[in-house]
């Protein structure tokens, strides 16, 4: 018998499930302790985050938490993993499309421009991942003026793997976290972890079985607002600078970890037309969703009645 406890942070749904019920209340006190660490280190709404001091400070290295290293490395790996197309220095681009805020304040909503001058006015540079400097030994990170970090498309579902791992092994449990999309599953279950893949919270989509290793499904249409130029999200293509284009809406895919799983769906989005050839050149299995709602899979990914089996 296994025990669920299910809230929500950061702006997203979180699933904590363990197959020991007793280990459920240590498991999730672990889990939510982990998430505010994180948020410390990575909420680039907070002024007080290490990520928001490094933005202030742009042109400059400053000392930051050793929680924040491990992210900006985290970060800077997926970014050389995918050629830049997962760029942590796209921040300044997502102010400029939009969301200056927590996505609960945008969402659905017409939003006006930037009200920061320096990014309103001025051209953004390019994002550019090999500009940022990590300073291991003095603990400092520093970014070119003009550009900001965001560390949403790695932190997430880092923090699902190293929480699943951590409670699998200090608490003897089978263990299931998902964060948003973003799923990781540790320690010993007798049968596969059942796991519902759609494109948004309680919407139809198809069950999955999940025996290790991470799942990721990222989407363009979950974190979504509205401008006088039109619809935009929060995949920038750090090549454009703007929301990306392209035939997908919705990616989810399978990797050994979550982060890795999420490197591969935010890069397929982010390359559009190319993302069939780079997930099949990966050898991950994945499922992709166009924007007529027609579904692709890629690898091993299970179909529909495999699924249901």
């Amino acid at each position: 018998m296994s025990a669920s406890a299910i809230w929500n942070d950061w702006s997203c749904r979180v699933r904590l499930t363990v197959t020991r019920p007793q280990a459920l209340a240590p498991a999730k006190q672990h889990l939510v302790a982990l998430m505010a660490d994180v948020a410390l280190a990575a909420d680039r709404f907070s002024s007080h985050s290490d990520v928001s001091r490094v933005n202030d400070a742009a042109g400059r290295l400053i000392p930051v938490g050793r929680r924040t290293i491990a992210l900006v490395d985290i970060a800077l790996d997926a970014a050389a993993e995918t050629g830049g197309a997962v760029d942590p220095t796209i921040g300044a681009h997502l102010v400029r499309a939009g969301y200056t805020t927590d996505i609960e304040d945008v969402r659905d909503r017409m939003v006006a421009p930037a009200d920061d001058d320096t990014i309103r006015r001025s051209p953004l540079p390019q994002a550019d991942w090999t500009q940022v400097r990590v300073d291991h030994e003095l603990g400092r990170i520093g970014i070119p003026a003009g550009l900001r970090l965001d560390l949403g498309a790695t932190a997430k579902a880092w923090t699902a793997d190293v929480a699943a791992h951590a409670i699998a092994s200090s608490l003897g449990t089978g263990v299931l976290v998902e964060i948003g999309g973003d799923v990781a599953v540790a320690g010993t279950k007798k049968t596969p972890w059942q796991v519902h893949v759609s494109e948004r919270s309680g919407e139809p989509g198809q069950p999955v079985g999940l025996e290790r290793g991470g799942l990721a499904t990222s989407s363009t249409i979950a974190r979504r607002w509205r401008t006088a130029s039109g619809d935009a999200h929060h995949l920038i293509d750090p090549r454009t600078g703007l929301p990306a284009v392209g035939p997908w809406r919705t990616v989810t895919a399978w990797a050994p970890s979550a982060v890795q799983a999420n490197t591969a769906t935010t890069a397929a989005l982010v390359l559009g037309d190319e993302a069939v050839a780079y997930l099949t050149e990966l050898d991950v299995a994945a499922r992709l969703v166009d924007h007529g709602g027609r579904v692709l899979t890629v690898g091993a990914w299970p179909t529909q009645a495999e699924a249901a089996a």
